[in-house]
């Protein structure tokens, strides 16, 4: 049996994407020289990354609740987990080769992979998954100040090093093109979860609710979230390469 689809939920995806689409474009053309941003420390780029990331990862949260409640098998969430897995090493290799010293070696697709797992795991513990989500993202501000205040500066190290800031207990964010640890951004998806869960009971109607005209490319276009996610970037990169090489004229 095919599982249903919200369009609410397609739209709200969908609505992510467009965002990410032109947050990405201007991103590329700053590294080619058309605009002059600073995404690593200008709060109206970073904190539209902030968004952007905790939209995608809310309606996560929110599909693995309906997931869960529709059945879904393991069998079945394995090989959507697998595509999100395999597609993170793709990344992985596709930013080395692009950026060699600052590659993405634990971004959105990383994260997800491993927070996939955990909220598949608790999709079904109800209205502790909102505390959970609390602590979740709570946790990252604790641990920089607890880490600040330790008198082991190697143990400071280890965290801010790759081995262990994937979970996002750092002092120090490290210095690659992406970056979603574990904490806290699985207190995003647990709370999708959370609002999944309590939607599918509480208000099933709202789900239900035919979209008006406007939000229909939107929800087509969320139902193709990981494909088009792979394939934006190149695209955009290709076509800028392109411009680049005929010559189009930088301010």
């Amino acid at each position: 049996m095919n599982p249903q689809r919200f369009d609410a939920l397609d739209a709200l995806r969908g609505l992510a994407m467009v965002w990410m689409t032109w947050f990405h474009l201007v991103f590329d053309l700053n590294h080619f020289g058309w605009v002059k941003q600073d995404f690593y420390r200008d709060p109206f780029w970073t904190w539209q990354r902030v968004l952007i990331v905790s939209l995608f990862l809310f309606c996560a949260g929110f599909g693995q609740a309906v997931a869960t409640a529709q059945g879904q098998s393991w069998a079945r969430f394995g090989k959507r987990w697998a595509l999100v897995a395999g597609c993170a090493l793709l990344v992985s290799l596709g930013s080395w080769l692009m950026y060699p010293q600052t590659f993405i070696y634990f971004g959105i697709l990383h994260g997800m992979a491993l927070m996939l797992l955990v909220v598949r795991l608790t999709a079904g513990w109800g209205r502790w998954l909102w505390l959970l989500g609390a602590l979740a993202i709570s946790s990252k501000f604790i641990a920089a100040y607890a880490l600040s205040m330790s008198a082991s500066s190697q143990f400071v190290a280890w965290m801010n090093s790759p081995m262990m800031n994937w979970l996002g207990w750092i002092t120090q964010k490290p210095v690659t093109e992406d970056y979603a640890p574990l904490f806290p951004w699985l207190g995003v998806m647990w709370w999708g979860a959370a609002a999944g869960a309590w939607a599918l009971k509480h208000a099933p109607a709202m789900l239900h609710k035919p979209l008006p005209h406007i939000g229909l490319p939107l929800a087509a276009l969320g139902r193709w979230s990981l494909s088009y996610y792979m394939l934006h970037q190149p695209v955009l990169i290709g076509v800028l390469m392109g411009m680049s090489w005929l010559g189009w004229p930088r301010p």
